[in-house]
């Protein structure tokens, strides 16, 4: 039986989170709605990380409103170093934003000091729309799909 549930936000966890957090605001026009500043034994069990402190920010994802889901970037004072993923690890693989120009937005997250990760493509989904697509990276290899449906 599935719960009732209604979708919250989506973490990163960063390296340097107001780097990071301005990133998304330039680059994808995210919107802050509360900084984080978190310690404490709770957060110690919860997140079963010894010492743990989170230090961050809620952005509102475009396109939903005032009470739509957030993306929750999170520094804690300790981190553990990952490779940058390629588009096919096993897992959460990527974010997506719907744009209305690929081409334009992608160039948005290269001058907000994003990288490219592969080539703009447009393909006709049968008995669909025709999606304009391309994975770009933020500045901490994070993957993005930056997505238009005609």
């Amino acid at each position: 039986m599935a719960v009732q549930a209604a979708y919250a936000h989506t973490n990163l966890i960063a390296r340097d989170w107001r780097r990071l957090a301005a990133f998304y605001k330039t680059a994808l026009g995210c919107l802050p709605v509360a900084e984080r500043d978190l310690a404490g034994e709770w957060l110690e069990r919860g997140s079963g990380v010894p010492r743990a402190r989170i230090r961050g920010v809620h952005l509102r994802l475009p396109g939903y409103g005032d009470t739509g889901p957030t993306l929750e970037i999170f520094q804690y004072s300790e981190v553990v170093e990952a490779p940058v993923p390629p588009a096919n690890r096993v897992g959460f693989g990527h974010i997506a934003f719907m744009v209305a120009d690929v081409a334009v937005a992608r160039q948005a997250v290269l001058a907000a000091g994003g990288s490219a990760l592969g080539t703009v493509e447009s393909v006709a989904i049968p008995g669909g729309p025709t999606v304009t697509w391309t994975y770009v990276r933020d500045p901490e290899g994070n993957i993005i799909e930056l997505q238009h449906r005609a």
